[in-house]
C-alpha cells in the first residue's frame, strides 16, 4: 500500500481502464466519477479515487472527507437522469487494485436510452455485471452527455 499524497491529481490504471477522460461525467479533487463503458444497468458509473490506495483504509482524510458531497451528487444526477428504485455501491477492487466503487442504479423495469433497451436482469436481487449493454463510441459519449448534463452544477468537469 502507498502513499495517498502523492496521487491526488493523476489518472490511475483503474481511471484509464474505465475511459479517464472521455467518460468523465465529474471530476473532483479526490474523486472522479465516470461512465462504466459495460452499462450493467442504465447509468452505471465508476467512482475511483484519485488518491494512491489500494485499501479503502489508505485513503486520504481529504478523500473520505470529499466522498460525502460526491455520494450525494451521484445519487442527485443519477435520480434527475433517470429515476431509481435503488443504487448499489460495489467496492471489489480484485482485478483493479486501486480505490474504486461500481455504482449501480436499479431498476424494475427495462429502461430505455435512445431506442436501446437496458434491462436490470438481476433485479430485485445481486447485479448482473456481465449482462446489460456495451454502448458503441456514439452512444457511450451521449451517455456521457445525458448524464453530465443532469449533475448537480450542470457538468461542471
Amino acid at each position: 500500500m502507498s502513499s495517498q499524497a502523492d496521487g491526488a491529481g493523476r489518472a490511475n490504471p483503474t481511471m484509464l481502464k474505465f475511459g479517464y477522460p472521455a467518460n468523465v461525467i465529474r471530476e473532483y479533487d479526490r474523486w472522479v466519477v465516470l461512465l462504466r463503458p459495460h452499462q450493467a444497468t442504465l447509468g452505471a458509473l465508476v467512482l475511483a479515487c484519485k488518491d494512491a490506495a489500494e485499501a479503502f483504509s489508505d485513503i486520504s482524510p481529504q478523500a473520505f472527507g470529499e466522498l460525502q458531497q460526491v455520494v450525494g451528487d451521484i445519487e442527485a444526477g443519477l435520480s434527475a437522469f433517470r429515476p431509481y428504485q435503488k443504487i448499489n455501491y460495489l467496492m471489489l477492487m480484485m482485478v483493479d487494485k486501486d480505490v474504486h466503487f461500481h455504482v449501480l442504479p436499479r431498476y424494475d423495469a427495462a429502461q430505455d436510452f435512445e431506442g436501446t433497451a437496458y434491462a436490470d436482469a438481476g433485479w430485485p436481487a445481486l447485479p448482473d455485471l456481465a449482462g446489460g449493454v456495451q454502448p458503441d463510441a456514439a452512444g457511450q459519449a451521449a451517455l456521457v452527455a445525458a448524464v453530465t448534463a443532469c449533475w448537480p452544477g450542470a457538468g461542471g468537469r
